[in-house]
């Protein structure tokens, strides 16, 4: 059955928005601030038919476990500092998706004792550092601090890493 393009799509009622929902979440790991923000949307797009309670829909979401924060916030600290992303940035992007507070904050520790070991993933994944090919000049140094800074992590253990001699071996920087 194919839609008349022209034709708007119907208001949103109480059980099309839990359907709607179920597929958000089903595709995406999410939180229960995305999924909330989620709906808003769907029914500023659509409108609305009927009452409708989005805080309701996503407590119960929460409830079953289709939406966790605390796991979506473990997973996204892993693959951030995989990736060699710093603290502040991890943060940031906890913030952002919404994760409250006291998730947050279970993480301070392990984001905080893995610090140079991201660094060190950062610096190996852009050629910086003890991992850069060539040896670079201060302004190209600074770039490089700059980059690790962007990256969320601190500038004095930037400014240390970018500062540490080459190596031919990469097992000497298994960090």
């Amino acid at each position: 059955m194919s839609r008349d393009p022209r034709r708007p799509l119907p208001p949103l009622d109480q059980p099309a928005l839990e359907r709607a929902a179920l597929r958000y979440v089903e595709r995406y790991a999410t939180t229960r601030a995305k999924l909330v923000a989620y709906l808003h949307r769907k029914l500023r797009e659509r409108g609305r038919e009927g009452e409708i309670d989005v805080d309701a829909l996503a407590d119960r979401m929460a409830e079953l476990r289709y939406v966790d924060d605390r796991a979506f916030a473990e997973a996204r600290v892993a693959s951030m500092t995989r990736r060699g992303l710093g603290a502040r940035r991890v943060r940031d992007a906890l913030r952002q998706a919404g994760v409250g507070e006291e998730e947050t904050s279970e993480f301070h520790d392990t984001l905080e004792e893995g610090a140079e070991g991201a660094a060190l993933a950062f610096a190996r994944r852009k050629r910086i550092g003890p991992f850069a090919t060539v040896p670079v000049e201060r302004d190209r140094r600074e770039k490089q601090i700059a980059a690790m800074v962007r990256a969320g992590h601190a500038p004095a253990l930037a400014r240390r890493i970018v500062g540490l001699p080459a190596s031919d071996d990469d097992a000497d920087w298994d960090g």
